[in-house]
């Protein structure tokens, strides 16, 4: 089992502090794993097995609590209000009126509270409007390539190892099944998608054209790295389609498909002009493995953009807000405003062994003037210094210890 130490590290500090801890990701990222690591822990620590109280909505034994009050009393007439008290309550959006729930626990002074959610409907704008300043969100995706090489452990060679990353899924269950049975893997991905897309999205949202949502996912998973806008989206699908899609079913599938975590969207960024363009942004998708189940994704195919993928989430994790840079002319592929409102500028090539690639990736750079630190980040094996800029290899900088 990985154990997932870049999460863990935050769980670790926020532990007694008067916050609600809330996990959110795309289904089976390892929330609820994640969760249970942290209860051993706590017990291995010295805290009391009776004084923590974990539910996972989804067991069959807890599928008859539908009614938050019923809840929170067989909850609480367990608990001695004399004492500390650890509460996990995964997928708790699963409970009727759950915000009222988490709130009145939230009011117990004795009580640390966890809970995990797989859909941004768990910070939507009533329960964080209820709770405003008193949780702190934790966004878990599948492996990065740290935790990747872990769970192969068995494998030293972590060139093989990134190029399987590129290509296959890094979904926990996922790595595990490919060890043993590489047939079932797609078969897994695929129950996750529908999940997601049919009851996350589709029923959730009682939407009637299941297949346009398709289409629209399809498009998005082939243009990972790329500019979009609903305006151009609409414009390609509706190219030799009977089944037209308006620009306003777009934006509102794109916002479905942000709340359910199986797309992250990178706004574009004006570097001279320091502020966000309302045009053309970026969307990446969790889990580079979903894209194999649509039929025209092919394996070492469109590694570049799979690169930028894998780069996009390493810097979500590492903290800050992550957007794709405009700089007069020149496309800077991500800039980074940490939570100490430094920057950091990234460029991601696959190799700039050729110059014309070179020159093209490090001119964005150059003209960037601030003493922000920048990076160019390749598949070469040479890590130097440019005029400023540091090359590193890709697979060193994605092993190297995080920044949290």
């Amino acid at each position: 089992m990985v154990q997932r130490e870049i999460y863990l590290k935050k769980l670790r500090q926020l532990k007694d502090q008067n916050l609600i801890k809330v996990i959110t990701g795309i289904r089976r990222s390892g929330k609820s794993t994640l969760l249970k690591i942290f209860k051993d822990e706590l017990i291995s620590n010295g805290v009391s097995v009776n004084n923590i109280i974990f539910l996972n909505f989804e067991e069959r034994e807890n599928l008859d609590f539908t009614n938050w009050t019923e809840l929170y009393d067989e909850i609480i007439k367990t608990v001695n209000p004399n004492k500390k008290y650890y509460i996990f309550l995964d997928e708790v959006q699963l409970i009727n009126d759950f915000e009222k729930l988490i709130n009145s626990l939230y009011a117990k002074k004795n009580i640390d509270l966890y809970i995990t959610g797989s859909n941004a409907y768990l910070l939507s704008s009533e329960l964080a409007t209820l709770l405003t300043g008193r949780y702190i969100a934790i966004n878990i995706q599948p492996y990065s390539f740290k935790e990747y090489v872990l769970a192969n452990k068995g494998d030293k060679n972590t060139d093989k190892l990134f190029r399987k990353y590129l290509n296959e899924s890094s979904f926990p269950e996922a790595v595990t099944l490919s060890k043993t049975n590489k047939d079932l893997v797609n078969d897994y991905l695929q129950s996750i998608y529908d999940t997601v897309i049919i009851k996350d999205i589709a029923q959730r949202h009682k939407l009637r054209n299941i297949h346009n949502l398709h289409r629209v996912v399809g498009f998005l998973f082939n243009s990972i790295g790329s500019y979009v806008s609903p305006t151009n989206i609409a414009k390609e699908l509706n190219k030799n389609s009977k089944k037209q899609i308006s620009h306003n079913t777009i934006i509102k599938y794109l916002d479905f498909l942000i709340q359910s975590y199986i797309l992250y969207v990178a706004p574009r960024y004006d570097i001279k002009g320091k502020e966000l363009l309302t045009t053309n942004e970026k969307y990446y998708v969790v889990d580079l493995g979903l894209r194999n189940i649509t039929a025209t994704n092919k394996y070492d195919t469109d590694l570049g953009h799979k690169l930028e993928n894998v780069v996009y989430f390493e810097l979500f994790r590492r903290g800050g807000k992550v957007y794709v840079g405009k700089h007069y002319d020149k496309e800077v592929d991500f800039v980074v405003q940490k939570p100490n409102n430094k920057i950091e500028y990234y460029q991601v090539a696959f190799s700039v062994s050729d110059e014309k690639t070179f020159k093209r990736e490090v001119s964005a750079l150059k003209k960037i003037k601030d003493n922000y630190p920048k990076y160019l980040l390749t598949l070469d094996y040479d890590n130097t210094n440019i005029a400023g800029i540091q090359k590193l290899n890709v697979i060193d900088w994605l092993l190297e210890k995080e920044i949290i």
